[in-house]
């Protein structure tokens, strides 16, 4: 029996609810012509943020209309030319000949774990300032290196090679999901998972899983997101008593994951739960920061975070108004987690967007693109926003608003 397609559902569902595609594009923002394509099977690609518009109208989760396509709902990258991931590749999935060892190996003997600890944080800080060019460059031969000193690792130093490896592993995996190289974002967690298992460290490992539910959102697997970061921090959960800030931040970077995970498949009461919770230990840690091992994986967690989850789910939800109401609660500079603040703003672009406001859109935007352009290039959400905008101006292209197009390869 043929397994029913998205478009099955997606009419399926609307007949039950007695709607016409008309009154159904009424309700959802969405054009008559995208409904009849998708109830159809178009070939095309389903948007998620249409499928999630859709299911708000509609009454029902998202899951219940992705089915089995979930991956065609996952955001494309934008038209412009591909960085190399070559030796990105040839280093995260090597190849391997009998028994295992792997053909590509370190030229000369590795650094000492200090070194290579070192030069995973100056990687980091490349990556988080959205220089990807350079940590592409940077990145291949860190993880080779650490690879290399896990096998020369002593058993007194086991732990602390793994632990490198973990946090090498999940840099690279990060980055690959920015570039939209899925699969092998997957195969790079994959591994980080494994090393972090062997290291002992459970703080690394519920990082991991974190950036993997980050993953699984992007590919549209937005059940499967919220199941694992739910599971995982009932796991990690932790006394309260005798919880560090880094044992906190963990748990609470779960229950966000999983909140945006839940604001996609449009739940709204499980949402504001699990917001809830994670503010309370974000109010535990206070103005305490997790101590210098941690602080890569897991600092940014604070009480400005967890407003940012709410402003992202109003986003998600559709409400601009709500967006900029709770973004004047959140401190105008950015915390630690410079990827948290950018996203932020671009809640904050769509709001403005949204309502008309393109002055004030394009001003945010043309903001993150002075401080990190080739981030905001890979952003779909930034392009999609710069679009709206073009489109729904009525005065001339400012020179500010044809930079920003340009950037994002929009059509003017």
């Amino acid at each position: 029996m043929t397994k029913p397609t998205l478009g099955d559902r997606l009419a399926g569902v609307r007949r039950e609810s007695t709607l016409t595609q008309e009154q159904l594009a009424e309700r959802s923002g969405v054009s008559v012509e995208v409904i009849r394509k998708l109830e159809q099977g178009s070939r095309g690609a389903a948007r998620l943020d249409t499928l999630h518009a859709l299911a708000r109208a509609l009454g029902v989760s998202t899951s219940a209309l992705l089915g089995d396509a979930s991956q065609a709902a996952a955001r494309g990258e934008p038209d412009h030319q591909q960085l190399s991931l070559g030796e990105i590749r040839r280093v995260v999935a090597p190849v391997r000949g009998l028994g295992g060892v792997p053909l590509v190996v370190p030229a000369a003997e590795p650094p000492g774990l200090a070194t290579l600890r070192a030069n995973l944080h100056a990687a980091d800080r490349v990556y988080n300032a959205g220089d990807y060019a350079v940590a592409l460059r940077v990145v291949p031969p860190l993880l080779l290196n650490v690879r290399a000193a896990v096998s020369l690792a002593g058993d007194e130093r086991h732990a602390e090679a793994y632990d490198l490896l973990a946090r090498a592993q999940h840099l690279a995996g990060g980055l690959l999901i920015q570039l939209r190289a899925d699969d092998l974002a997957h195969t790079a967690l994959s591994g980080a998972l494994d090393a972090a298992q062997r290291s002992g460290d459970q703080v690394v490992e519920a990082t991991v899983i974190r950036t993997m539910c980050w993953l699984l959102m992007r590919q549209g697997r937005i059940c499967e997101a919220a199941e694992l970061a739910v599971v995982t921090a009932d796991e990690v959960e932790p006394r309260l008593s005798r919880a560090t800030p880094a044992d906190l931040a963990a748990w609470g970077w779960l229950l966000l994951s999983a909140a945006a995970a839940q604001a996609r498949d449009n739940r709204p009461d499980e949402v504001a739960d699990l917001i809830g919770v994670a503010a309370a230990a974000a109010a535990r840690i206070g103005e305490q920061v997790p101590a210098s091992d941690h602080l890569m994986l897991v600092g940014g967690f604070d009480n400005a975070k967890v407003q940012m989850q709410r402003a992202e789910a109003a986003a998600v939800a559709g409400d601009a108004g709500r967006v900029l109401e709770l973004s004047t609660l959140v401190p105008p500079v950015p915390t630690i987690s410079t990827s948290a603040w950018r996203r932020h703003r671009l809640d904050v672009a769509w709001a403005y967007a949204e309502l008309r406001r393109y002055g004030k859109a394009t001003a945010v935007l043309t903001q993150l693109r002075n401080t990190a352009p080739t981030w905001l290039r890979q952003q779909r959400y930034a392009r999609d926003t710069v679009d709206r905008i073009a489109t729904g101006r009525r005065r001339a292209m400012t020179d500010e608003l044809a930079g920003l197009a340009e950037l994002m390869g929009c059509s003017r």
